[in-house]
């Protein structure tokens, strides 16, 4: 242990301070040995250090900081020098605001649409998210701060997030749900890591043995720090053995209690205790270094620019008919709905950033060259129906040469804690663009949104620019685009599909109940659309540009594909090569096409490149359930140079000799998976594939309800009370969003009705502790006076200690 000496000068008592908050965001301090708290904050697009008191729905303001474009749009720019220069400005303005650990980036699989929370992730590809969030890490801890990278891991669904039982076999969580930490943490470094909430084939993630010892200490040799998820600690005495360094926020001393009373009894030995300690004193005491130098301010109009290059970077062009992008000098422009006037740049809960600045694109206009006859916002933000808007905008679409369409997703429709209920943008913006249309065809829609939405309605747009979720600068990226003075060069780090009905985790998302099922296997994504030869609207990869690009000439070595890359339209602008691999033994299945390796090059018009994309040790591997260890089959490979996963321009064949391993399956056993065909797996074929029995899905309605039951639950519980509060929480719920206070009633989902009783306890920051919250689940059980008077007698007790100290 590098802090030994440090540590043998620590009482028990101060040791065990050291595993838990101080408070909401700040780590315990030790003065008389010269031990600092640590601040730690959100940042996966911009700092959220909030400026009163503080609190993890972001209902306080924060003090301002640069609000970058989220995760998911800088994911579309494929481009990971430019996360690394996004992660350090990110890290500049976390030390102008004494922040030690940046809590991003966010790096779990898109495995479904409807995940509320995938504006914070990069992907549903492994090694782009890998790729980006490494880029990010090195950013920012070149600063000398930490990231942090979350949620560790299989955490891909926000309802019941505290409390759901993921289960998925071996392979798919080593080729999909690991494989982009795997990558943070060998190439990135990260310090940190943040466990997720949910559970792990029936553990929880922050005390799962096998995640971490066996694969996070053990196979990727990581010697850094981790942080549970804000009241995501379950059984504390199980998370340290399994190496959690710090819980979050504070429990008051709860838990620092039960560890010593583990240590003095002897259920875990005193070293497991320092073995932690020391870890956390390394983050603390290399972090802190920084904050030795003189203070410096960053730099609020250079780090705008920043945003704006980024977004810029990052926009997608996915139809563009008749080449109406760019805009013809001259047009008249009509700029019609809500989003123009008031962008929708970020996402909401947790990750809310109070902007330095904030571009609109009413604001814009002037400096873009665009000529705008007049705006009208034609709907209501948050889905009213309103004729009158739609009428006017009508009139004004009447008198230009073309619309500009700003639609999307509102701010309570992606957040951290809720899904979406559908893939569709909104009716009333629909029912917009249909009465547009009837006036004026020539329309441009604009979207802001941070993840993918069907499109039944893309006909009746000759052109369509995907914004993302563009950051405090966004809205002048977007008309940098249309004017041309930008050549759109971003591509899609996710598989639009025509309607949700079509991905592979239809029918098993989300977890409902006690668990959620990964039926779908390895074929997440394109890997399964492709495979199984499902139609799209747009692939994996996609994006158009105002010029063309031309491939030829690829070569195969075992170090890698060589290729020539030339643009052949009359712009410059930058290209984003992609390259897959296919195996074509068909012993173990696999799917069609994986991406393996991508480069973006800037090419000037008529000019020829010559790229390469080296092959890396992720190239020909696959995990190996038999050996329990990664393999490489012996095959013929086709290596695929494409444009996008359904654009490939060129191809070329390598033998790969193998590792020799026993086959993992038997094809018979598993004809889904061996298709591909995996939307629709059954029970029986599943526990197939994991190799044993699936646990019950659905709540035991017949038992009392404990501490990892869900506030949700109460309407199955024995106590009146319970029964009456639960309904109580339902009906502010609708009244809430029926008189359009919908940022509220979305706090009451996130914050109270899928919160396991435990969390009460965990997120109150002691306020209840868990003696307590035994006298409550007496009372949700039945039990109402006996419980109500363990809970005061608990309460009184709590109250005489801290007078007494």
């Amino acid at each position: 242990m590098k802090y030994r000496e440090l540590i043998e000068k620590m009482t028990l008592e101060e040791k065990a301070s050291l595993m838990s908050g101080k408070d909401f965001w700040q780590t315990q301090e030790i003065e008389r040995l010269g031990i600092n708290s640590m601040f730690l904050a959100d940042g996966p697009h911009g700092i959220r250090k909030q400026a009163v008191a503080a609190d993890h729905l972001g209902l306080n303001v924060g003090i301002p900081a640069t609000c970058f474009p989220t995760a998911a749009t800088v994911a579309n720019s494929w481009n990971d020098e430019l996360g690394e220069r996004v992660g350090e400005y990110l890290g500049e303005e976390a030390i102008s605001q004494k922040v030690n650990v940046l809590l991003g980036p966010g790096v779990n699989m898109k495995r479904n649409p409807l995940c509320g929370r995938n504006f914070q992730y990069f992907s549903e590809d492994p090694y782009l998210a890998g790729k980006m969030a490494a880029g990010y890490i090195r950013g920012i801890q070149s600063q000398g701060i930490s990231a942090c990278v979350k949620h560790f891991c299989v955490n891909n669904q926000e309802e019941r997030r505290m409390a759901i039982d993921t289960i998925v076999d071996e392979r798919t969580l080593r080729e999909i749900y690991l494989t982009a930490f795997e990558i943070a943490i060998k190439e990135g470094r990260t310090k940190t890591i943040m466990s997720s909430y949910n559970k792990l084939n029936g553990t929880y993630t922050n005390e799962n043995i096998h995640l971490m010892k066996d694969i996070l200490r053990g196979e990727w040799n990581y010697k850094g720090c981790v942080i549970t998820d804000w009241g995501g600690s379950n059984d504390r005495i199980s998370g340290l053995i399994a190496g959690n360094e710090l819980e979050m926020p504070t429990t008051a001393g709860e838990t620092n209690e039960e560890i010593i009373q583990a240590i003095k009894g002897g259920k875990i030995k005193e070293e497991v205790l320092d073995q932690c300690v020391d870890r956390l004193l390394e983050l603390i005491f290399t972090t802190e270094e920084v904050y030795k130098r003189p203070h410096i301010e960053f730099d609020v109009d250079k780090h705008h620019r920043v945003a704006q290059k980024v977004a810029e970077e990052s926009i997608v062009l996915l139809k563009n008919d008749e080449n109406i992008l760019p805009l013809k000098y001259g047009k008249k422009v009509a700029v019609i709905g809500e989003f123009a006037k008031n962008a929708r740049y970020q996402g909401a809960g947790s990750s809310i950033v109070n902007p330095t600045i904030l571009d609109h694109t009413m604001d814009c206009f002037n400096e873009s060259g665009i000529v705008s006859i007049g705006y009208e916002p034609g709907f209501e933000r948050y889905g009213k129906k309103n004729k009158k808007k739609i009428e006017k905008a009508c009139e004004l679409a009447r008198k230009a040469d073309v619309i500009l369409l700003y639609i999307g997703l509102d701010e309570v429709t992606e957040a951290d804690g809720l899904d979406r209920q559908s893939m569709s943008i909104p009716e009333n913006q629909i029912d917009l663009l249909n009465a547009l249309y009837t006036v004026n065809s020539n329309i441009i829609a604009i979207l802001s949104c941070g993840s993918a939405v069907e499109m039944p309605w893309i006909n009746k747009a000759k052109a369509v620019l995907h914004g993302y979720l563009g950051g405090q600068a966004g809205s002048r990226a977007i008309l940098r685009i249309l004017s041309g003075d930008v050549n759109p060069s971003g591509k899609l780090a996710e598989t639009y599909p025509i309607r949700y009905e079509d991905t592979p985790s239809f029918y098993n998302f989300p977890g409902k109940e006690v668990s959620v099922e990964y039926r779908e296997g390895i074929y997440i994504g394109y890997r399964y659309y492709d495979t199984a030869d499902v139609n799209v609207l747009f692939p994996f990869g996609y994006g158009l540009s105002y010029t063309t690009f031309e491939y030829s000439d690829i070569h195969v070595s075992r170090y890698g594909a060589t290729f020539k890359l030339k643009n052949s339209g009359s712009v410059a602008g930058m290209e984003i090569a992609q390259l897959y691999i296919g195996c074509k033994s068909k012993e173990i299945f696999r799917p069609k096409k994986e991406l393996k390796g991508f480069t973006k090059i800037f090419i000037n018009a008529g000019e020829t490149k010559t790229v390469s994309i080296p092959f890396d040790d992720k190239t020909f591997r696959y995990f190996n359930v038999k050996t329990n260890k990664w393999e490489v089959e012996e095959s013929e490979y086709e290596i695929m140079i494409g444009a996008s996963s359904a654009d490939i321009r060129l191809k070329d064949t390598i033998f790969i000799e193998g590792t020799g391993a026993p086959l993992p399956y038997d094809k018979e056993t598993l004809p889904s998976y061996y298709l591909g065909k995996t939307n629709n797996v059954s029970i029986d074929e599943f526990e197939r594939l994991i190799g044993r029995k699936v646990p019950v899905s659905k709540w035991d309605k017949s038992k009392p309800l404990g501490y990892n039951d869900t506030i949700a639950q109460c309407q199955y519980a024995k106590g009146i009370f319970a029964r009456f509060s639960y309904y109580m929480i339902v009906f502010a719920y609708w009244f809430l969003r029926k008189i359009g206070k919908r940022s509220t009633a979305n706090i009451i989902m996130m914050s109270i009705y899928h919160m396991p009783f435990r969390g009460v306890a965990r997120v109150t920051g002691g306020v209840i502790n868990m003696p307590m919250l035994d006298g409550i689940l007496m009372m949700v059980n039945g039990q109402f006076f006996k419980g109500l008077v363990h809970l005061l007698k608990e309460r009184s007790k709590k109250l005489n200690m801290e007078k007494n100290k």
